[in-house]
């Protein structure tokens, strides 16, 4: 059996979901498990709505309606019928939500997970019924079923115990027999209420389940036409990487190429399980094949991060940074749930890169700030070349001043900005 993965941009709209059918239809010899992402933007339309439910806007009804307008506009130009029953179960979906907006917010993780998560329940409901009104039979399944996490909402940690038991005992079964459709980014606790796999993360699904379910391959489908060595946003001029290790990828990923989620390999490796990065524009077209291969990247691969905060961290008193430091700075940074992209440590300092989220930096800042003097610039760049040599760091450098800067044997990482201006 094989995992394929559809993120929003291939059911943005009813074009979208016609042509993945037809990608499964092509498919549809041997056993398919489908992961299917929220529809579009609609994951950011739903935290939107969660952030006005929250702060008590009266946007709320307003944004709501625009979400199950777009869905349902969707639905009635896949079915002619309107009978069809599509649109109750799109309708009792959506009333999940309902029920949320009438109490009075709390506890603003759970609640997030439970609103966002509708986005994919309803995408994988509407692909569903399309793949079965157009002969495809299928049987749609709720992953919440199968994928156990513990209670960090917003990024539950996967108990894997737990979910393979599941999926070997309830969910092969159904695979065996035809197409599965099922949701990325969601699953549950012990206690049955839904969490969510952190930002992105359809893709960490389709490993879990390639994982647990020792399936043949896993393809992700994307809009591109496999991984590049860089983002076309920032370079006019790209290239496909047709091979790619597991390793090269966790790399790739971990620093940030946006194409797969970072969490996806770990899980592929462990089973040798390979992952095909294919468009779905261009669903003939090879793409890139991630698995056991010992050659390197033949191109310098780039990685663009920005919007970041530089945050460097240094002594109140004459006293180095040592381990007892370190210790305790990374612990301040777990508990603000602050992921660091890249570091140095020096005698006198600690500098890191880090996503600029104001409320997580205020907070952190404040509480680095009670031990330590605490130095930080906004509106940086980090710059990661993979495989890099000195013609690529110059290109990436010009007219940039370079603040913090490091390197291995095959990476380079740096954290730069055009005008500099003075640390706060």
């Amino acid at each position: 059996m094989e995992v394929f993965k559809f993120g929003g941009a291939s059911v943005k709209n009813a074009e979208g979901v016609k042509n993945i059918s037809q990608i499964i239809q092509y498919h549809s010899s041997h056993p398919l498990l489908i992961v299917v992402s929220a529809m579009g933007k609609t994951t950011d339309a739903l935290e939107r709505l969660t952030k006005a439910y929250f702060e008590g806007l009266g946007s709320v009804h307003e944004i709501f309606e625009d979400i199950k307008t777009y869905h349902f506009q969707i639905a009635h130009e896949l079915f002619s019928d309107g009978t069809n029953p599509v649109f109750d179960d799109i309708s009792n979906t959506f009333v999940e939500i309902d029920w949320i907006l009438e109490d009075e917010p709390f506890n603003f993780d759970y609640i997030y997970d439970q609103i966002v998560s509708v986005g994919e329940l309803v995408s994988t409901k509407i692909v569903s019924h399309y793949l079965n009104y157009t002969g495809i039979k299928s049987q749609w399944a709720d992953a919440r079923n199968y994928i156990q996490t513990d209670n960090t909402y917003r990024e539950g940690k996967v108990d894997w115990n737990k979910t393979r038991h599941l999926a070997e005992a309830q969910l092969l079964p159904l695979v065996q027999q035809q197409i599965v459709v099922t949701q990325g980014f969601i699953g549950s606790t012990s206690e049955n209420f839904t969490t969510t796999l952190g930002r992105e993360g359809s893709d960490y699904s389709a490993a879990i389940f390639a994982s647990c379910l020792q399936a043949s391959a896993v393809t992700i489908w994307k809009d591109v036409p496999g991984v590049l060595n860089a983002d076309p946003k920032w370079f006019d001029h790209t290239e496909l990487i047709p091979q790619l290790s597991y390793h090269d990828a966790i790399e790739l990923a971990y620093y940030g190429a946006t194409v797969i989620h970072p969490k996806t390999i770990k899980p592929l490796q462990n089973n040798n399980i390979p992952l095909h990065v294919r468009s779905f524009l261009k669903p003939d077209a090879a793409g890139t094949t991630i698995g056991h291969t010992e050659k390197p990247l033949r191109v310098p691969s780039f990685i663009f991060k920005v919007n970041q905060v530089l945050i460097s961290i240094l002594p109140k008193d004459f006293s180095f940074i040592i381990e007892e430091n370190l210790s305790q700075i990374f612990d301040i940074l777990h508990q603000h749930r602050i992921k660091v992209n890249t570091m140095l440590n020096s005698a006198l300092s600690f500098s890191i890169s880090v996503d600029h989220d104001e409320e997580k930096i205020t907070k952190l800042i404040a509480a680095l700030s009670v031990t330590y003097k605490v130095k930080y610039n906004k509106g940086m760049e980090l710059v990661t070349i993979r495989y890099y040599d000195q013609q690529t760091i110059g290109r990436v450098t010009e007219n940039k001043k370079v603040l913090l800067e490091v390197r291995s044997r095959h990476t380079c990482q740096m954290v730069m900005k055009d005008n500099i201006q003075a640390f706060e």
